[in-house]
């Protein structure tokens, strides 16, 4: 068995922990069972950052079966329907459903970086493409063109100067990139770049260096100064400048397997630093000495950010 399989039997357990934790709090002895499923093989674990993925698709699909699912009250038939749609996502990458949101299935992307971690490849004309955490991307490089999909996560091109155009696909529009250096992001229902040098063309659309912008379509959203923690991740950093914690929290999220939320009681207070991503638990300590918030570890899967008492 290879580092991305794990047997039906496993997939369906992690489908029943992701149900258990979104039907509210677990009590003490299911923290304490799940904590141990979790522990007990690098398959459980594989299988359930997995299945977190699938989960994170699911919420950006616009068919209505994954609508009704994931928005239907508590109930059996919904923990039926949910379940389901789950183990579709875990059966087959290539199931209808993920196929209408990403036609190429991330899982069979020509390259990947699994959750928690980061990759850097040089492509054949010389540009340098780095993948942020559970990101995927295909790349196709021709006599005509040079063209990157974005397929899910963040990626950054150092993009080498070529009389051939590239152009990055996501699931929001189709860029145009100069030589130069970019960040480009993908959310359920946007995506976002930022032209540290060089410029993005957007349907004719340009966004110059220094600039960032969010866009779903022919045109870009408000243009934003880019931010300092933009790009950092290809560093191994996470960098805070006056950023509201919950959104802080929110990108620490992505680099750790498991829940990890932000009471919005302090979502709202500042923060400020820079921290290395190699530690996500250190960065989680740190926040205690600059913020009036304690961290709360019920496992080490299940961390809420909240008020210090």
């Amino acid at each position: 068995m290879n580092a991305q399989e794990f047997s039906p039997k496993v997939a369906e357990q992690a489908v029943h922990w992701l149900i258990e934790l979104q039907g509210g709090a677990l009590d003490s002895r299911q923290q304490l069972a799940m904590e141990r499923w979790l522990q007990a093989s690098e398959e459980h674990r594989r299988a359930w950052e997995h299945i977190q993925r699938v989960n994170q698709r699911l919420r950006g699909l616009s068919s209505p079966l994954a609508h009704a699912a994931l928005q239907a009250p508590r109930s059996a038939s919904r923990r039926r329907a949910l379940k389901a749609l789950l183990l579709l996502g875990v059966g087959g990458a290539c199931g209808l459903a993920l196929q209408q949101h990403n036609p190429l299935p991330p899982l069979l992307a020509d390259y990947r970086s699994p959750l928690g971690q980061r990759r850097q490849m040089r492509l054949d004309d010389g540009t340098h493409l780095h993948l942020n955490t559970a990101s995927a991307a295909d790349v196709r490089l021709d006599r005509e063109q040079r063209l990157i999909h974005l397929l899910e996560g963040e990626l950054l091109l150092n993009v080498a100067d070529d009389p051939r155009p590239l152009r990055v696909v996501t699931g929001n529009g189709l860029l145009q990139l100069s030589s130069g250096r970019f960040n480009v992001r993908q959310w359920a229902d946007h995506s976002q770049v930022a032209v540290l040098q060089g410029r993005a063309m957007l349907a004719g659309h340009a966004l110059e260096a220094g600039q960032q912008a969010r866009f779903d379509g022919p045109r870009w959203g408000a243009t934003h100064a880019v931010d300092a923690n933009t790009g950092a991740w290809v560093d191994g950093m996470l960098v805070a400048a006056h950023t509201r914690l919950g959104d802080f929290i929110d990108d620490l999220a992505r680099y750790r397997r498991g829940q990890l939320t932000c009471d919005p009681a302090v979502a709202d207070l500042l923060l400020s630093g820079s921290y290395p991503l190699a530690d996500s638990e250190r960065i989680l300590d740190l926040l205690e000495v600059p913020l009036p918030v304690r961290v709360r570890r019920f496992t080490r899967y299940w961390v809420t950010v909240e008020a210090r008492a």
